[in-house]
C-alpha cells in the first residue's frame, strides 16, 4: 500500500542514486500490474532488469494509497507521481534525448461529503471496483511465481445482488442457490436450472479430451454455429424471464453493454464468450476451503499484487529504484529504434527492450508511440462510497450489479458496486467502502450513471449531520439505505498497451477481473521473448497447487 502522497517521494538531483551496471536487458518505467508482471516474467526467464518508479510505493496506476492522497492522483494538473527534474546530461552522438512527461488520466472530479477521520485509516483502490475469481489466471500466476507468500485474500462473502425493478435481488449462481432463491417462481427455477445444466454438461465435455469423449459427451457439446452467436440469441432457446435473462448476462457472464440493443454490434458478447465466463465462475466456487463465493479480494487492497510480483522479480535479480523518474527515452538516430532511458539524475541507462508506464506520453511525432485517441475514446465513470451499514444484512462484502436500463431508460451499460469493509483493512471498523465503475464514452453520461446507482442505494446525510447515520425507509429493498457519508465521482481513461521498439502496458480497464489486462501482458512478453515461457511453474510449496487451498 502507498504511504506517502503522489509526488512526496520525489528526491533532489543530488540524493538519486547511481545505478550500476548501466546496460540491461530489460528496463521498465512504472511499477503497475502489467510492468510488475513483465518484470517478473524476464527476470524469471534470465534476463537483466532494471524497474524503476517516481513513486515512493509500488504499482503507478493499480496503487492502493491512502484517502487523503486521492485528490493529488486524480488532479489532471498532477499526474500521479509526476516529477518536473530535468535531465542534465548531454546526448550522445548517436544518441537522441526525447523528453517524456506523464499525463493526467483522470478527469472529470467531483467530491461531496466529508471524510470521516482519521483519513488515513481509509485505503483507496485506483482500480476498483475490482476482485479476482477464485480460478483466475491471476491467482494461478500468483501460486506459480511464488508471489502468493506475499498477499493474501479474503473471500467477497456476500456473494452477488442483482438490482432489478428498484430491488436487490440474490444472484442464483448454482443448482442448489436456486432451489434456495425464495424470489423465483417454479417455473423460473426450472427454466434457469434446465440452462445451467446444458452449460455444465457442455464444460465438462470441453474439458474431457478428444480420444476420452464418449457419445454422451459428443451430444453434450454444443455446436460451433452456436457458439458463434450472439449470446443473448442462445439464451432465448431456454425462455428465461427478463430477470434471469440479466443474471446470466450481467451477472455471471459478465457483459458490459446492453445485449438486447437494437443495433448489433462488437459489443455483443458470443455464446462462446459467455460460457468461458461461466466455466471461470463455477470452477472458482469451492476452489478455496474458506472462501464461501466465486470471487477473493486482496488484504489492504489492489495495491499489493504489483508489489507481490516485484518481489518475485527481485528474488531472481531485477534491481529496484523508488523515487526515480525518467526524464528521457534514448533513440539511436540512425535505427530510430529507442535504446535506453535516462533518469532524472541524468543518468543513462541503455537496454535492448524498454517498457513504459501508459501514463507517459513522447511529445513529439517523428517517433512511434502510443497514441490514446487511436483506440476510440474509451473512458470508465467511476465512484467511490463511504457509509456505515451494509448493503447487504451482516455481510461485509458484496458485489451489486445493475444491467443496463435498470437505472434509467438512456443507461446502455452495466454499473457494478463493490462493497468493502474493515476485515480487509481497508476502512476502520464500523466503516463501509464501495466502489462503482461503468464503461462510457462519454464522461457527462458516464458519471449521471454512478451518480443513479448511488442515489439508487444510498440516502444522502441529512443537513444537521446528526452523527451521520439519518435512515430512511428505502422502497426498494424493503429497509433503511445506508447513509453516504462521503463520495467522489471521477472519469478515468482507458488505453491498451502498444508494441515496437517502446512497449506500453495497458491502463486499468473497466472490468471486473484482470483477464483482458493479464492476456495484453502475455503478448507483451511474447513479442519481446517469442521463444520463452512466460512465468514458468517454479518449485512451489505444498499447498501451491491444491484446489482445497486457503484463500489466504
Amino acid at each position: 500500500m502507498a504511504d506517502e502522497p503522489a509526488g512526496a517521494g520525489a528526491a533532489a538531483a543530488h540524493d538519486y542514486p547511481t545505478i550500476d551496471p548501466t546496460s540491461f536487458d530489460v528496463v521498465l518505467c512504472g511499477t503497475g500490474l502489467p510492468e510488475s508482471v513483465l518484470a517478473a516474467a524476464c527476470a524469471a526467464s534470465g534476463k537483466t532488469v532494471l524497474h524503476v518508479d517516481p513513486s515512493p510505493f509500488y504499482g503507478s496506476l493499480y496503487s492502493s494509497i491512502p484517502l487523503p492522497s486521492l485528490a493529488s492522483f486524480l488532479s489532471p494538473d498532477s499526474p500521479p507521481s509526476s516529477s518536473s527534474t530535468a535531465a542534465a546530461a548531454a546526448a550522445s552522438d548517436s544518441h537522441t534525448a526525447v523528453d517524456l512527461h506523464r499525463r493526467g488520466v483522470y478527469s472529470e472530479v467531483e467530491t461531496s461529503g466529508a471524510v470521516p477521520e482519521p483519513a488515513r485509516r481509509f485505503t483507496v483502490d485506483l482500480v476498483g471496483p475490482r476482485v479476482l475469481y477464485c480460478a483466475d489466471e491471476a491467482v494461478d500466476l500468483l501460486l506459480r511465481s511464488g508471489g502468493s507468500h506475499h498477499v493474501e485474500f479474503k473471500s467477497v462473502d456476500g456473494g452477488s445482488l442483482l438490482y432489478w425493478e428498484g430491488c436487490l435481488y440474490p444472484v442464483p449462481d448454482s443448482s442448489k442457490a436456486i432451489f434456495n432463491d425464495t424470489t423465483l417462481e417454479r417455473m423460473e427455477k426450472y427454466a434457469l436450472n434446465k440452462f445451467y445444466n446444458v452449460v455444465k454438461e457442455h464444460i465438462a465435455a470441453t474439458s474431457a479430451s478428444a480420444d476420452e469423449r464418449g457419445e454422451g459427451d459428443a451430444a453434450a457439446l454444443i455446436s460451433e454455429e452456436d457458439l458463434d452467436l450472439p449470446f443473448v440469441e442462445f439464451l432465448n432457446r431456454y425462455k428465461l424471464c427478463p430477470k434471469m435473462r440479466a443474471v446470466v448476462l450481467y451477472a455471471i457472464s459478465m457483459a458490459d453493454y446492453d445485449q438486447h440493443g437494437p443495433d448489433p454490434s462488437e459489443k455483443l458478447i458470443t455464446t462462446r464468450e459467455g460460457i468461458q465466463t461461466i466455466a471461470l465462475y463455477s470452477k472458482s466456487i469451492g476452489r478455496f476451503a474458506n472462501a464461501e463465493g466465486a470471487f477473493i479480494y486482496p488484504m489492504y487492497g489492489h495495491g499489493e499484487l504489483p508489489q507481490a510480483f516485484c518481489r518475485c522479480a527481485a528474488v531472481k535479480g531485477a534491481l529496484y529504484v523508488l523515487r526515480m523518474p525518467v526524464a528521457a527515452l534514448l533513440m539511436d538516430e540512425e535505427k530510430k529504434h529507442f535504446v535506453g532511458a535516462r533518469l532524472a539524475s541524468g543518468q543513462d541507462i541503455l537496454c535492448k527492450q524498454l517498457i513504459i508506464d501508459p501514463s507517459y506520453k513522447i511529445p513529439t511525432s517523428d517517433v512511434p508511440c502510443d497514441d490514446s485517441n487511436s483506440n476510440s475514446p474509451r473512458k470508465a465513470a467511476k465512484g467511490i462510497c463511504i457509509f456505515s451499514k451494509s448493503l447487504k444484512g451482516s455481510s461485509s462484502n458484496v458485489l451489486v450489479v445493475f444491467p443496463p436500463k435498470s437505472l434509467e431508460e438512456q443507461q446502455v451499460a452495466a454499473v457494478r458496486l463493490l462493497q468493502l469493509s474493515s476485515n480487509l483493512a481497508v476502512c476502520p471498523p464500523g466503516m463501509f467502502m464501495a466502489y462503482l465503475s461503468t464503461p462510457c464514452t462519454d464522461a457527462s453520461a458516464g458519471k449521471q450513471c454512478i451518480k443513479k446507482a448511488i442515489d439508487a442505494l444510498f440516502s444522502l446525510q441529512d443537513s444537521d449531520g446528526l452523527e451521520g447515520h439519518l435512515e430512511t425507509t428505502s422502497e426498494s429493498t424493503n429497509d433503511v439505505k445506508p447513509t453516504l457519508i462521503w463520495s467522489c465521482v471521477y472519469v478515468q481513461e482507458v488505453t491498451q498497451g502498444t508494441s515496437g521498439s517502446l512497449l506500453s502496458c495497458p491502463m486499468p480497464d473497466g472490468n471486473l477481473d484482470y483477464r483482458n489486462i493479464l492476456e495484453s501482458t502475455k503478448k507483451l512478453f511474447a513479442d519481446i521473448y517469442p521463444d520463452e515461457e512466460f512465468l514458468p511453474k517454479k518449485s512451489a510449496p505444498a499447498y501451491g497447487d491444491d484446489d482445497s487451498d486457503s484463500a489466504e
